[in-house]
């Protein structure tokens, strides 16, 4: 018998080969066995963004597994890995070809004959044809010696009239005299003890700091603000709880970049500024399904929001990776669904180790994150995307499939029958049991149903669906959708599905329910694709429009309420730079600061489209993540950029001077380039 090599005598190595020279491309993965041992009756399991084609070639190796990214070898029979040896595997045919070192493999490991499990060591996929240093961390831009305005505030204020210097004080003692006033002072606090604590930007008078007297007026809009400087007094006039945060922010902005850069920033002695935003929605979409980000992480996340002055956090918590939010009814979302790893019912995916990793939010946490996000200024929409991508929920309740339902069809992620049944009524049971629950956990009650990427061959091998289809549309429609068994979509959301027999059966989901969601009272957001059919009502819902302003222009057009959101510049999974050594995604483009800074997400709109415009936000999308370092750099200063233009008018944007200023901004993680 054959003993197993130490885990740190193992070394698994990956290389990606693109296309040259007549040449077809190749993910290569070695194993090394640097031990004494011989190794066998073994596989070697992988997952990362990338993955293996169904159809593809694999030598070297046979796959007996696969779901999406995750993937498992096998070796040859009888085949055995000696000491110094080396086993490569060569991958022929991927569902995409790699173009960024976060790609590849973000975790491996090996699965023994008697169930056990060898974690091995990933390094970063290198390419054959880049030697460069991989980048991790947020680009760092410096302040420079010479800047072009004298106070340092993103997103920059409509209006700004401050002279003259004067010693910067110690710290702030915000003064209320209305319990909105008294809100906003205790939610700064927390804020800036959440950003900087040890910096005492707020502090008691006995500390020295200077009062800042919190004055109720009339006349302001809910977010708008006056702050006004003089020797004597520093006071900040609203209307509203958010309106004093928004002036107080500012405030808090401009004494740090005196006090980090006093020979480049000032702190006024007079002047005023006159502040509120230009679009009422100006958020950011975390995807909380592909990898799981803590409670301490998300309340972090939303004071750099506040930080920014956005306003709406949309809360991704489903998808075919994962259900992260515990509902009473059905327990079994989260003891099944939110958890993966080896031999569960849902594999290690997205650098996910063998062990069970993952994680929920409980009812009490959601609770606590809402009131948090509350003081902030942060209005919370959560998403339960459905009826595609629900993998993870279907495995926890087996009843959102027809039982009789045969063969099978593929998203666009490479998951198998990932759609929930919308022709048996127990779905809807089901549904509106989940959504009653999450309703009293989301104030807002602004409720996201997803509703994108539904494959072309949904349900095609489902009776019930099929025999619904005919009521709706009539035989000829589903016969045709019959015939789409085993279809397999290879593009990132490419297919079309408008007018087909997925999108019927689609479209009167959501009409039901969306009549259900505001039946209590709720708006229902969807992404664009919830606009198949035309049937949600266009006064209780609004758009996600992903692809481009083109196609939210035509949704607006259609009198859809649109919240801005292009793949090719507001998806910060994107990559900044096409290069390899950048990390991130690029099957819909490449975008850095700059470009998105200087992106106009209403261009080409007529002025009765633009009447629809609700705002603009960025999304992320979590696959390529698994490293902190690799969000930090993703997501800023792109985020700070994207609040800019959500809240200062274009006339008064300035490239120049916000790179200035961007270096001030906090990171979530702190990890910059090195």
């Amino acid at each position: 018998m054959m003993s197993t090599p130490r885990p740190n005598a193992l070394r698994l190595e990956t290389l990606w080969n693109p296309p040259a020279d007549g040449k077809e491309f190749s993910y290569v993965l070695r194993l090394k066995n640097l031990g004494s041992e011989p190794l066998s009756n073994f596989s070697l399991c992988v997952s990362g963004p990338g993955r293996v084609d169904p159809a593809g070639r694999v030598e070297g190796a046979t796959v007996s597994k696969r779901l999406s990214n995750f993937t498992e070898f096998q070796p040859p029979a009888g085949f055995v890995l000696g000491a110094g040896e080396t086993w490569t595997v060569s991958v022929y045919a991927l569902s995409w070809q790699f173009r960024h070192w976060t790609d590849g493999a973000t975790s491996a490991y090996l699965a023994l004959a008697d169930g056990g499990t060898i974690v091995l060591g990933v390094e970063p996929t290198r390419s054959s044809v880049s030697n460069a240093t991989l980048k991790r961390g947020a680009e760092i831009y410096p302040v420079p010696a010479n800047a072009p305005v004298q106070i340092s505030v993103i997103p920059w204020p409509n209006h700004v009239t401050v002279s003259s210097r004067r010693p910067l004080p110690a710290g702030f003692a915000p003064r209320a005299q209305s319990s909105e006033g008294e809100a906003a002072a205790k939610g700064f606090a927390a804020l800036v003890d959440h950003l900087f604590a040890v910096e005492g930007i707020v502090r008691s008078e006995a500390e020295g700091a200077v009062p800042v007297i919190l004055k109720d007026a009339a006349g302001f809009g809910p977010e708008a603000y006056r702050l006004s400087f003089d020797e004597e007094t520093l006071t900040v006039e609203a209307s509203s709880r958010t309106g004093f945060l928004y002036g107080l922010v500012t405030l808090g902005q401009i004494w740090r970049g005196a006090r980090l850069h006093p020979g480049v920033f000032q702190f006024p002695a007079s002047g005023e500024i006159v502040d509120e935003p230009a679009m009422g929605w100006r958020g950011l979409h975390l995807d909380v399904a592909r990898q799981f980000y803590g409670a301490a992480e998300v309340k972090k996340l939303l004071a750099v929001l506040a930080w920014n002055k956005l306003n709406r956090f949309h809360w991704h918590l489903s998808d075919d990776e994962a259900w992260r939010v515990e509902i009473d009814a059905y327990p079994a979302l989260t003891e099944i669904g939110a958890w993966r790893g080896h031999g569960l019912a849902v594999p290690p995916l997205l650098g996910s180790s063998p062990a069970r990793t993952g994680g929920y939010y409980t009812k009490s946490v959601i609770r606590e994150i809402v009131a948090h996000a509350k003081s902030f200024g942060v209005e919370i929409v959560p998403e339960i995307d459905m009826p595609g991508h629900c993998y993870a929920m279907q495995q926890a309740i087996p009843e959102l499939r027809d039982p009789a339902e045969k063969g099978s069809y593929y998203s666009v992620q490479g998951f198998p029958d990932n759609c929930i049944n919308p022709a048996r009524e127990q779905t809807y049971e089901i549904v509106e049991t989940i959504l009653s629950e999450l309703i009293e956990l989301f104030p807002f009650k602004v409720i996201h149903l997803g509703a994108d990427e539904v494959p072309l061959g949904a349900w095609s091998g489902s009776p019930a669906a099929l025999a619904r289809l005919r009521d709706v549309a009539g035989d000829a429609v589903a016969d045709a959708h019959a015939k789409r068994l085993n279809v397999v979509t290879n593009t990132h959301g490419a297919d079309d599905i408008h007018g087909s027999g997925a999108a019927i059966l689609q479209a009167a989901f959501l009409e039901r329910v969306q009549r259900f969601l505001a039946s209590k009272g709720c708006i229902t957001g969807g992404w664009e694709e919830a606009a198949h059919g035309d049937v949600i009502d266009k006064e209780k819902s609004y758009l996600c429009s992903w692809r481009n302003v083109e196609v939210s222009a035509e949704l607006a057009e259609r009198g859809y309420q649109m919240v801005v959101c292009p793949g090719q510049v507001y998806y910060l999974d994107m990559a900044l730079r096409p290069d390899w050594d950048e990390p991130g995604a690029s099957w819909a483009g490449n975008s850095d600061a700059e470009k998105l800074y200087k992106f106009d997400p209403v261009g080409g709109w007529t002025a009765a489209q633009k009447q629809k415009l609700l705002g603009i936000q960025a999304c992320i999308w979590s696959e390529p993540m698994t490293d902190r370092a690799v969000f930090d750099r993703l997501v800023f200063p792109r985020i700070s950029g994207l609040a800019e233009t959500g809240w200062t008018k274009p006339p008064a944007k300035s490239w120049d001077r916000f790179k200035a200023l961007a270096g001030l901004m906090p990171l979530l993680y702190g990890l910059q380039e090195s």
